[in-house]
């Protein structure tokens, strides 16, 4: 007979646990975000191609933003990788901020500034698409 004891162990849910969950499944998308653009842009297309101008236009980008899934996983790709750059800020802030009510500022500005840039980030591949298209 087994007398082992199954222990529970019941999990904050603030917002140090979210932004763990959050990387950890954000990386899952990230990862193959990652190394598809990495196959397409330097294997497959590279770079001298994407370099080429005519008329002062990334010929190739102008193409690719043509079509609403690039865009889509552009800002995507856009969005996770700079997430997982301010969780890396937020944690080095983090280990020189021991005031709780300070820390939880610090990562609100910076889950915000994530937030912001990422918008101005995304608003900028589609006006470009948008310019793109348009002329």
């Amino acid at each position: 007979m087994s007398t082992e004891t199954v222990r529970t162990v019941k999990t904050p849910r603030n917002y140090d646990v979210i932004a763990w969950k959050w990387m950890r499944y954000s990386a899952i998308l990230l990862i193959p975000l990652v190394w598809i653009h990495v196959a397409i842009q330097d294997v497959i297309v590279g770079v001298h191609a994407i370099a080429e101008t005519e008329g002062g236009a990334f010929v190739y980008v102008v193409e690719r933003w043509g079509n609403p899934l690039w865009i889509t996983y552009d800002i995507l790709l856009l969005a996770f990788a700079f997430a997982h750059g301010m969780n890396g800020l937020r944690q080095v802030a983090l280990d020189f901020i021991h005031n709780p009510t300070a820390q939880r500022i610090t990562s609100w500005v910076i889950f915000i500034m994530w937030l912001v840039i990422s918008a101005i980030g995304a608003y900028a591949i589609v006006a470009a698409a948008a310019a793109n298209l348009a002329g």
